[in-house]
């Protein structure tokens, strides 16, 4: 059961580290604190929108399954 947990979690991290990889640049960073507020109004589109849902739900899998894990082990 362990080592198969392990493996999902693995892949699912896999998964993430991509998904956030190909994720488009948001903007400058920290330096949007300064006044980039064309940062904050810019639309989100379609596979912006996919990406961002991905991230969310891979995330919440990945800690769903670290906890899982702690408690399995």
């Amino acid at each position: 059961m362990t080592t198969l947990l392990l493996v999902l979690q693995f892949l699912v991290s896999l998964a993430l580290i991509t998904v956030v990889l190909l994720q488009r640049s948001k903007g400058e960073g920290l330096g949007s604190i300064g006044g980039g507020a064309q940062l904050f109004f810019e639309k989100v589109r379609g596979i912006d929108r996919a990406m961002e849902k991905a991230t969310t739900v891979l995330a919440v899998l990945f800690m769903v399954l670290s906890i899982t894990l702690t408690f399995v082990s």
